[in-house]
């Protein structure tokens, strides 16, 4: 292969043998589906050509907005990367993702996450981990019953009652950190159908307070599985509620297999300590754009203070530079100064620290942060100030 590639937006005529890079790749059944030759809104494809024009590397910017503290930013997140086997090493995927980088920030991106099959390509990237998607199992038997609550209405959910969902999704996710929005033309486009075999309702005086979302699975023995897409609620008798629901499968899906999120309303009743692993997908994170990502996020109320660090990001040059950032009153932003800084970041550092995956001091033993003299690298914790990321959705 010639050393240098070219890298373009992929066009209609590309998406067959993008399709077929990206079947190799990952192994996709040779049946090829409708949408992989639609050119849907709401992201743009990237492929990489060799001098005679063969289609040897893509990637996919979706044009996602994540929830930081009750603010959506911007991002510009990374999936269906894939390298032809006879370009592998040769800088490829590197190329991809500088220019996916630069398109994501040239319309407005913040910052970025990906699910990676391999993590250090993407780490010499500049992304760098961040969490983990968890899908475990529990015994279905095991979930707490109790009697049904009387002001609380149960019932099956129709494809009208998916504006309510949407909108309880929101006001469980919009104050936490990383999860999507779910807005956007990626979305609306979605099809609407109820998702899975059924939605579970639960409301109180007409108002949707909790759901479930589920999958019946096959056969009703020992090894039929209940797939929970997804459970949240608002209040903890709708929580209650929920889980009473789920755990009536008993006897037609011993195991009840989901994805908790931290600390929610739902998972403070799930029997956790018993549940088994079934699958576990690591998340990496980086900015797209620092000064953005600090500026579009929302942030704690009670934090304030100032650090100036200096950041170091081969890929991203536009992030590169010696900032001052300075938190008060709910906002933040990032400035330029001059001069040199006691703290010398990496972007893989920026990354950890505002995910709120890692504390300075783990960062600098990490390698990812170098302290001049005693300079006390605690101060580049108010990067991180927000709490910790978490992601529900797979892509």
């Amino acid at each position: 292969m010639p050393a240098t590639v070219h890298v373009r937006e992929l066009t209609a005529e590309d998406l067959d043998a993008a399709w077929e890079l990206g079947r190799f790749a990952f192994g996709s059944d040779p049946q090829r589906p409708a949408h992989a030759t639609a050119t849907p809104a709401g992201l743009t494809r990237y492929g990489a050509f060799d001098d005679a024009g063969r289609l040897v590397g893509k990637a996919v910017d979706l044009h996602h907005d994540q929830w930081w503290s009750g603010r959506a930013v911007p991002a510009a997140d990374v999936a269906g990367v894939a390298v032809a086997p006879e370009a592998r090493g040769r800088g490829v995927a590197r190329a991809l993702l500088t220019a996916l980088l630069r398109g994501g920030r040239d319309r407005g991106a913040a910052i970025s996450a990906l699910y990676p099959t391999v993590a250090a390509p993407y780490r010499a990237c500049g992304w760098e981990a961040a969490g983990v998607l968890r899908t475990v199992d529990l015994v279905t038997a095991a979930l707490p019953r109790h009697r049904p609550t009387s002001h609380l209405t149960v019932r099956a959910g129709t494809p009208a009652d998916l504006p309510a969902v949407d909108a309880l999704y929101e006001r469980v996710t919009r104050h936490r950190n990383g999860m999507l929005t779910r807005r956007g033309e990626l979305f609306d486009a979605a099809d609407r159908g109820l998702p899975g075999d059924g939605v579970t309702l639960v409301e109180a005086d007409g108002d949707l307070v909790g759901y479930a979302t589920w999958q019946r699975g096959r056969g009703y023995g020992a090894d039929s599985v209940l797939t929970v897409d997804e459970v949240l609620a608002v209040t903890a008798e709708a929580a209650r509620e929920l889980v009473g629901v789920l755990g009536s499968w008993a006897s037609v899906a011993p195991t009840l297999r989901l994805c908790p999120l931290d600390g929610d309303a739902v998972s403070v009743h799930l029997p956790l300590e018993s549940a088994r692993e079934h699958e576990r997908d690591l998340w990496m994170h980086r900015p797209v754009d620092v000064a953005r990502a600090v500026s579009a996020r929302g942030w704690p109320a009670h934090a304030r203070g100032a650090v100036d660090f200096h950041l170091s990001d081969p890929l991203a040059d536009w992030n590169t530079g010696t900032w001052r950032l300075a938190v008060a009153d709910g906002a933040a932003e990032l400035t330029r100064i001059g001069g040199e800084a006691e703290l010398r970041l990496d972007v893989r550092g920026f990354a950890l620290l505002y995910a709120g995956a890692a504390r300075a001091r783990s960062v600098a033993q990490a390698g990812l942060l170098h302290c001049a003299g005693d300079t006390d690298p605690a101060a580049l914790d108010l990067l991180g100030v927000g709490g910790p990321t978490q992601l529900l959705d797979y892509f």
